[in-house]
């Protein structure tokens, strides 16, 4: 395994790899992101990583751009090059395929996606 010199990094882009995101085209979505980094020659300046699931199936495949805390959802090969040329290159969020993003306070939800299940809501139903 190569350890990466991340000083000149900008960007960290997480791409769930888990099985639902598998079954709608994670490994495509993974190569096309990587492909467009590539040809953009954005590789000293945006990191990726495969992910197991992130917890957000239904909105398969996921897609998270930090720093920021970008979550996509139904992320396809033509939607990846668009994320990398308009967000990664440009600091521009493609904002009609985020889910979440992030800031001080939490997360909010965007695009009115599913909002999914409530951890605390979870908890009580065990006990």
């Amino acid at each position: 395994m190569a350890t990466w010199d991340l000083t000149e990094m900008n960007h960290h882009v997480l791409i769930c790899n888990g099985s639902s995101c598998m079954r709608k085209g994670g490994e495509e979505v993974t190569q096309a992101i990587r492909k467009e980094i590539k040809e953009r020659d954005l590789d000293v300046r945006v990191h990726t990583t495969r992910t197991r699931c992130n917890g957000r199936c239904k909105d398969a495949c996921v897609v998270i751009v930090y720093p920021e805390g970008t979550w996509y959802h139904e992320v396809d090969e033509q939607l990846a090059e668009k994320i990398v040329a308009s967000h990664l290159q440009q600091g521009e969020p493609v904002e009609n395929a985020v889910t979440y993003t992030s800031h001080d306070n939490g997360m909010t939800l965007k695009n009115d996606r599913i909002t999914g299940v409530a951890k605390e809501k979870e908890k009580q139903k065990i006990k």
